[in-house]
């Protein structure tokens, strides 16, 4: 099992960047893939990034290619999404997910541990 908890949402300017950690609890935490997903108001949740942990395969929204990066550290049971070139419609609450399955997985119903999601709110 996996406890997920994000952190470093906040109000950034247009432009500007930040870097959301999501701690994770557990032995196992290495074989999982993680993925990030966004909540806008009024809006379904949607994929913004994923990486498997088999072999560290990459895939991102295309919402988001180019400036956004997800990353991880299994030495310390973390994984992060570094935010570049935000624009106000990056604004959303930002949920981590973990799934045991081995690939790039963009359907949150495949995912089975969530964060309680970080707000990232950007100004215009």
């Amino acid at each position: 099992q996996v406890q997920l908890v994000e952190s470093g949402g906040g109000l950034v300017q247009a432009g500007g960047s930040l870097r959301l950690p999501c701690a994770a609890s557990g032995r196992t935490f290495s074989r999982y893939s993680m993925g990030w997903f966004r909540q806008a108001p009024g809006k379904e949740r949607e994929f913004v990034a994923a990486m498997s942990w088999i072999d560290g395969r990459l895939y991102y929204a295309d919402s988001v290619k180019g400036r956004f990066t997800i990353s991880r550290s299994n030495a310390v049971n973390m994984v992060y999404l570094q935010m570049n070139g935000l624009k106000p419609e990056d604004t959303a609450v930002y949920y981590c997910a973990a799934t045991t399955k081995t690939a790039v997985i963009q359907q949150e119903g495949e995912y089975d541990y969530w964060g309680q999601g970080t707000q990232v709110t950007v100004s215009s």
